[in-house]
């Protein structure tokens, strides 16, 4: 990767930094809202990974090489010591990263994913994506309805249609690099390798109504994460930032500012 590539953010805020990276198919402004919030004491920096949002795109995709895209990130900014939140893929990279960079990390937050192998569930939705042809369609209606042929979900649905723009007069398109994350979808589940360890301060949130996490993956975190603290999130499910933003929020600020749950 050239050492120009620098991935896409939007900073908010004042103080030491807290880095947010996002899922699969996401964004750096899916996490607007609660960025807004902790940008009242951190420095808030919502980051678009390869292949997503506004960030570069690249055939190349894996844990490793967004752990480096974050690195030359961190060096871009001259940040010291970091905070670091991710979601899903997110989750992965961050956890990667602080087991790599366990010096410059303060505090890691790791929203509904552990370090285990997960195993392709992408499918359908790589499938809905790949049946949108941009060159016939020229109305965001007619994507979503193309998408509702295969995803019953609304909430699914949307969070998808946020990444369809104009790329230019006429022309819609996705802001995500379809055909790299579709000839790449194995790399999203791989497991945090063997013995790789961070000392730190680590938060685990998972959703009450989600299977991302278990009971089974505690004793894996632990061996990973030997601080690690495991919280659940009531009322929500794998978007658990996004279903209960008011709970996801007062566990990660309480962690982050050591104050009292």
């Amino acid at each position: 990767m050239s050492s120009e590539q620098i991935l896409h953010s939007k900073i908010l805020g004042k103080g030491e930094p807290l880095l947010i990276l996002h899922g699969f198919f996401g964004m750096g402004d899916n996490w607007k809202s609660l960025a807004n919030k902790f940008s009242e004491d951190f420095e808030v920096h919502l980051i678009d990974q390869r292949n997503h949002g506004r960030s570069f795109q690249t055939d190349d995709f894996s844990y490793e090489l967004m752990v480096e895209d974050l690195y030359n990130y961190y060096e871009h900014y001259q940040l010291k010591k970091i905070n670091l939140i991710g979601h899903s893929m997110g989750g992965k990279t961050v956890m990667l990263f602080a087991t790599t960079y366990p010096e410059i990390v303060n505090k890691l937050i790791v929203a509904d994913i552990s370090p285990r192998y997960y195993s392709p569930h992408h499918q359908f939705i790589l499938k809905a994506l790949n049946s949108v042809d941009f060159n016939t369609i020229t109305k965001r209606s007619e994507v979503a309805n193309i998408l509702s042929k295969y995803i019953d979900e609304e909430g699914i649905k949307q969070f998808l249609l946020k990444n369809v723009y104009w790329i230019n007069k006429g022309q819609l398109a996705y802001r995500f690099n379809l055909e790299s994350l579709t000839e790449n979808v194995e790399e999203v589940g791989v497991s945090l390798p063997s013995f790789t360890i961070f000392g730190g301060d680590t938060l685990f949130l998972k959703g009450a109504n989600s299977g991302y996490i278990s009971n089974d993956d505690l004793p894996l975190i632990e061996a990973h994460f030997s601080k690690a603290t495991v919280k659940t999130i009531k009322n929500a499910g794998h978007w658990l930032h996004a279903e209960n933003p008011i709970d996801f929020y007062n566990e990660t600020i309480s962690f982050l500012v050591c104050k009292l749950p």
